[in-house]
């Protein structure tokens, strides 16, 4: 039997590189589609079963999108499939990506971009709460993109819907906007006064060794985990599909660098319910040039 996607989310996250990628995976893709044509679309494509389609519909579709609820329940009652992909991102990345491109966002008319995002993510909330799949493109790459949606539409493995990060960062370099949960270890003692350890970094075992050798560095890391293995499957149960944990010392060179990577390894352990990368966001910021 065919796949047929119903491939929608918030405009700037990604759903045309989507759509291209798709298209590379063996779909026929209908872009923009008007929503009173769904109905008869989905017999159209049901009568041809050998084609996987992907449909796009999103804001554009303009008063009409209210529409689609009800098409969206008869096509359920009517025993016929369709899988929901809702593309999402944050709406500070959202902003930086249409300022980057310099395009306006198609709901803020002479309104700020922030307004145009906010009345979108209303008008299609319904959308993302029917989603079988949400992709969050926040810290996504362009390649873990098509790997995601090779692994949900080709491979069909099971969709990891919670994403998390784990960030390394200095505080004298601002907290990171994105972070979720921050926390601070400039209470553990620092290597930096040492003037033999101050040249390596947290991903060097002579760090590594100084920090965890005190007894506050493991049981911070305990306590942690124990909080994590608490929070994040709250988190999912939720619907949240990204977290960001940011853990900060002074230059977020060597405590939290360490750190950062002891917890990233114990979610590692039990990585079977989400998606889970790493970044040492201000490691390289206080190098000396040339040295």
């Amino acid at each position: 039997m065919n796949q047929l996607v119903l491939l929608t989310g918030m405009s700037g996250a990604g759903r045309s590189t989507a759509f291209k990628m798709m298209e590379d995976l063996g779909f026929y893709c209908v872009d923009n589609l008007p929503v009173p044509l769904l109905k008869s679309f989905v017999d159209l494509v049901q009568e041809e079963p050998e084609h996987n389609v992907a449909v796009g519909i999103d804001v554009r579709s303009g008063e009409n999108l209210s529409k689609l609820q009800d098409i969206l329940d008869e096509l359920k009652r009517e025993g016929k499939q369709i899988t929901i992909l809702f593309m999402d991102a944050d709406d500070s990345v959202l902003v930086k990506r249409y300022k980057e491109t310099r395009r306006n966002h198609p709901l803020s008319g002479k309104e700020r971009i922030q307004a145009g995002i906010e009345m979108e993510r209303r008008e299609i909330a319904f959308l993302k709460h029917r989603a079988d799949y949400i992709i969050d493109t926040t810290h996504l790459l362009t390649r873990e993109l098509k790997e995601e949606l090779t692994r949900i539409f080709m491979e069909h493995q099971d969709y990891k819907s919670m994403n998390i990060m784990v960030m390394s960062f200095g505080f004298k370099y601002g907290i990171p906007e994105d972070a979720d949960l921050v926390f601070d270890v400039r209470f553990l003692p620092n290597p930096y006064y040492d003037i033999e350890l101050r040249p390596f970094t947290g991903n060097d075992a002579e760090i590594r060794d100084f920090v965890m050798k005190y007894d506050e560095s493991r049981e911070f890391l305990d306590k942690l985990d124990d909080m994590l293995a608490f929070l994040i499957p709250n988190y999912i149960k939720e619907g949240k599909n990204s977290l960001v944990i940011a853990i900060g010392c002074t230059g977020g060179k060597h405590r939290s660098v360490t750190l950062a990577n002891e917890i990233y390894s114990r979610l590692l352990e039990h990585d079977e319910t989400f998606g889970l990368k790493i970044e040492h966001r201000d490691i390289d910021k206080d190098r000396k040039i040339g040295k």
